[in-house]
């Protein structure tokens, strides 16, 4: 079976041949920001036409957006200024013909663990991506649960201290509390740097109170990391678990997993994902 990923992301589009699990070839091109929606949609065509004789059974399509997951209606797409509101699932079926699945970028990351990485073995999974937000996919008994309006696994939008919890559990962190980056304070503790590694101590205990919030409102089986920051979870993994440690419930504490994604190339596999978690394999 053929499944074409895209990734429309902040600076590219990418489309994948993923074939018998595996991503065997991609095309891609830089997005037209400034452009209009036609001129977008079109890149998009063109890439997407070669691989059209390859017998796709199906097209994922991954965006940083609000959309509408069923009707496949993508919303205010970031760094394309053009795309306020676009019919895309619509748009697609009817040019190519085939089964067109949509979600944002953070389902699809979910999405892709499932079926292409750590997640395989379990069935209720969170993918929390730790980027410029803090925010999770859901897989809830195998499948992706997007909530009513696409926004369920939003959890840096809650409340905490004295803003939310995406100021205080991704790279804003760094930024808002020591006016540098998270890379930057990566690369300190590389070194065996205190400050940073302070520092990051500090960021651990946050990311491990957001975690178990996830835990009271999901109680998932895995919590996969995604996102810039989580490559530096060596720094920050035992402040998050002595944070984890106040979390109520013994039993959860102990079968709890959080790792780290290696999956290369999630963002396109996680898009082809979709057309699986769909139920077409």
């Amino acid at each position: 079976m053929k499944i074409l990923g895209i990734d429309l992301g902040g600076t590219n589009v990418r489309v994948g041949l993923v074939e018998n699990d595996k991503l065997v070839s991609v095309e891609s091109k830089p997005i037209k920001s400034a452009g209009s929606e036609a001129e977008v949609l079109n890149d998009i065509y063109d890439l997407i036409e070669k691989f059209t004789h390859n017998d796709i059974a199906g097209i994922g399509v991954g965006v940083p957006s609000v959309l509408d997951p069923v009707k496949g209606i993508v919303y205010d797409v970031q760094n394309i200024p053009a795309w306020k509101e676009v019919h895309l699932k619509d748009l697609l079926q009817k040019k190519f013909n085939i089964p067109v699945y949509i979600n944002n970028d953070a389902n699809c990351f979910a999405a892709g663990e499932k079926f292409f990485g750590k997640g395989k073995n379990f069935n209720n999974i969170v993918g929390l991506i730790m980027g410029t937000g803090f925010g999770a996919g859901l897989i809830i008994n195998g499948k992706l649960y997007s909530g009513a309006n696409c926004g369920a696994g939003e959890f840096g939008m809650i409340p905490y201290k004295d803003s939310i919890l995406e100021d205080y559990c991704c790279g804003q962190f760094f930024q808002k509390q020591y006016s540098t980056s998270g890379k930057d304070i990566s690369r300190f503790a590389e070194d065996g740097n205190t400050d940073a590694l302070n520092i990051f101590s500090e960021f651990g205990y946050h990311v491990g109170e957001g975690i178990k919030l996830i835990l009271y409102s999901v109680d998932p089986e895995i919590i996969i990391l995604g996102g810039s920051v989580s490559k530096s979870f060596k720094f920050f993994e035992r402040a998050m678990w002595k944070s984890i440690e106040g979390f109520a419930y013994t039993k959860t504490k102990e079968n709890i997993k959080i790792v780290v994604s290696e999956t290369e190339n999630i963002a396109i596999l996680g898009a082809a994902a979709l057309y699986l978690d769909a139920g077409k394999e």
